[in-house]
């Protein structure tokens, strides 16, 4: 899962075993993360002075799933900032690709706050941006993910996408809700460089045990496990609920039929 992006595989074991089989180990960030966190972390936090809340419910060992709101580009960036331990998140490949000297900022910057190259898409993509999450939880680290999928513009607080659920249920983390407050203000969507001129609000909620919903491969365990990640984020965020999904409006009648049948989101 990107920062734009949640996934979660339809069905259960078959693709699970052949995405574990053919996906690569995440390269992690090394040296360029530890003197980045270093760095960066101190020296937002003195520039955007963020009011940072829960900080002690956050486990400091083992794998843990942070499940935020997502209202900015800065919101992966304010959450590593905020934290007391490193975390990880997926980000676009195309990050960690470019050529010369602008190539080389953006893969280092990226690589400084814990970012994790992956090439988006649906199908194997997906799977694999899935299964690149599971090895790091597996390692006892810490990732982010926004379980509404890609960036509110409205400000309200979109229906969850059962993607972190299921990841939680399959490697037993526990999800730690997160509420950010302000960083649409700080960075609106379309805005080149943060202003100094707001503060945000990161919110740390209490860690949530989901196993008692059941299994992973229980699509009714998934989306009640999903709607108390959301109630909790909600209760952070205190955001206006909008009560849909966060989707593109449909193009074509195929595409509307598709989003109008019933059936469990990604």
């Amino acid at each position: 899962m990107t920062s734009e992006q949640s996934v979660e595989p339809e069905s259960s074991s078959e693709e699970e075993s052949s995405s574990s089989d053919e996906t690569a180990k995440p390269r992690h960030a090394g040296f360029a993360y530890t003197l980045g966190r270093s760095l960066i972390t101190p020296l937002a936090r003195l520039v955007y002075r963020p009011k940072i809340e829960g900080r002690e419910n956050v486990p400091l060992t083992g794998p843990v799933i942070f499940a935020s709101n997502h209202l900015s580009f800065i919101d992966s960036i304010a959450i590593p900032v905020a934290a007391p331990r490193p975390v990880h998140f997926l980000a676009k490949s195309t990050y960690f690709e470019g050529t010369g000297f602008q190539g080389w900022m953006s893969k280092t910057f990226f690589e400084s706050i814990g970012a994790i190259p992956v090439r988006r898409g649906a199908g194997q993509a997906a799977l694999d941006a899935l299964e690149l999450q599971r090895q790091l939880l597996d390692e006892g680290l810490a990732v982010a993910l926004y379980p509404e999928g890609t960036r509110s513009t409205d400000g309200r607080l979109y229906k969850g996408r059962t993607g972190v659920a299921f990841l939680a249920l399959q490697t037993g983390a526990p999800v730690v809700p997160v509420g950010l407050i302000g960083t649409d203000k700080v960075m609106p969507v379309g805005a080149k460089v943060p202003t100094l001129k707001e503060r945000i609000t990161v919110r740390f909620g209490a860690p949530l045990d989901l196993s008692p919903h059941g299994p992973a491969t229980s699509g009714r365990a998934r989306r009640l496990a999903t709607d108390e990640i959301m109630a909790a984020i909600h209760g952070l965020s205190g955001q206006e609920l909008a009560g849909a999904y966060n989707e593109a409006p449909a193009q074509g009648t195929i595409e509307k039929i598709k989003q109008a049948l019933p059936h469990e989101r990604r």
